[in-house]
């Protein structure tokens, strides 16, 4: 889950990051209000998890509670990057000296953290690693061990911060280090990180990523940062059902049961697709081991709600749960959803019981569903049926 960056300052300034004064606003009347409340000059700030925000005029500055009510007039509403801006926040402004670069990740390839430090921030990281990758530190984290002092001292060298400001940005990375721990992150990124005129480092902008995972039973507080509104209705509803659903942009809706089969069937209809006009998979859907009548209602009811999709793709691998019961949970599905089920199924069926899953569906004889030998052939099929 993404947070906004007024979530993430919040988040900040429990563990003791350096922050600015921030008041989250939904109307322009509430942004004048808050920026009389902070004084001074403030910046009015969309709140969208997306970045380009200060490019597409999402980003004001405001020297009076009345230009900060113009500000809010004309950043609420506006579309960025597909995300329309619905809320702001106030903050306290800044004179800023100089900007700088913090970030450190989960890096999967390695099984490790990964720290990325530059004393160039402000830009568009991807930018600069692109321009000028040597302008970016990157060093490991070892999960045990995580960023103490002196690994933080380790980084700020390593991103070339003059001497004087390492003991000051080192005492912010470790602290920003007890935000990836404490929350159990993925990301926490701070672009930029400022020195002031005055001296003090600031985390200007933050941005949190936290592992779903760990949300349930070790943080059921994220509960209440979750948008609700923002959410994929699709996803929502998958979520509700207990499935593992994640929206593409494509035209064949994918069911199967154990994740690495459905990634493998998202490539093969991808690649039988260029065949057929170029259609794509518009979904990964994991149904899990337990393909029941009520599992693929709630999984064809999902994909079927989608008004990409052009056919579905059912690619089940019995083991546990034996291919007759899929068949038989695919023949419940097609009952329980009746008219609402009007798009082209496609099944292929092997592993445990695959012959007598095969001629439940074959004597269930439903206009909408064709079987298939293959995954090879049930992929083309799909693809072929999305672009007819």
């Amino acid at each position: 889950m993404d947070l906004y960056e007024y979530q993430a300052r919040d988040v900040f300034e429990k563990y003791g990051v350096p922050v600015l004064a921030g008041i989250v606003a939904d109307t322009p009347e509430e942004v004048r209000a808050a920026a009389e409340k902070i004084g001074g000059v403030v910046v009015v700030k969309a709140q969208v998890k997306t970045g380009g925000r200060g490019k597409a005029g999402g980003v004001k500055v405001a020297k009076t509670p009345d230009e900060a009510y113009e500000a809010a007039k004309a950043i609420l509403g506006l579309d960025i990057k597909g995300h329309v801006v619905k809320r702001v926040m106030v903050a306290q402004g800044a004179r800023i000296a100089e900007e700088f670069y913090f970030s450190v990740l989960l890096d999967r390839a390695n099984r490790s953290y990964l720290s990325l430090c530059s004393v160039e921030g402000g830009m568009e990281i991807e930018e600069l690693a692109v321009e000028r990758p040597e302008a970016l530190a990157r060093v490991e984290v070892n999960p045990l061990t995580g960023i103490d002092k002196a690994k933080a001292v380790e980084i700020a060298r390593a991103a070339k911060f003059p001497e004087d400001l390492v003991e000051k940005v080192s005492d912010v990375f470790v602290k920003l280090f007890d935000v990836y721990k404490g929350e159990d992150a993925t990301l926490v990124e701070v672009n930029p990180l400022v020195r002031t005129e005055e001296g003090d480092i600031i985390a200007l902008d933050g941005k949190v990523t936290l592992d779903d995972n760990a949300s349930e039973i070790r943080h059921p507080e994220h509960e209440a940062l979750e948008d609700k509104d923002a959410a994929d209705p699709l996803e929502a509803k998958a979520k509700e059902s207990g499935l593992n659903y994640v929206k593409l942009d494509g035209e064949v809706g994918i069911i199967g049961n154990g994740a690495g089969l459905v990634m493998s069937t998202l490539d093969v209809v991808a690649y039988a697709g260029e065949n057929h006009n170029g259609v794509k998979p518009a979904n990964f859907l994991d149904i899990g081991g337990g393909a029941s009548a009520e599992v693929m209602a709630a999984g064809l009811d999902v994909i079927l709600g989608d008004p990409q999709v052009k056919s579905v793709f059912v690619n089940v691998f019995g083991g546990i749960t034996a291919c007759d019961a899929v068949a038989n949970g695919i023949k419940g599905a097609l009952e329980t959803l009746g008219a609402t089920a009007s798009k082209p199924l496609v099944v292929r069926l092997d592993g445990n019981r695959v012959d007598e899953g095969r001629a439940i569906l074959a004597e269930y004889a439903h206009p909408l569903v064709t079987l298939a030998a293959t995954m090879d052939e049930g992929a083309d099929k799909a693809a072929e049926l999305a672009n007819a």
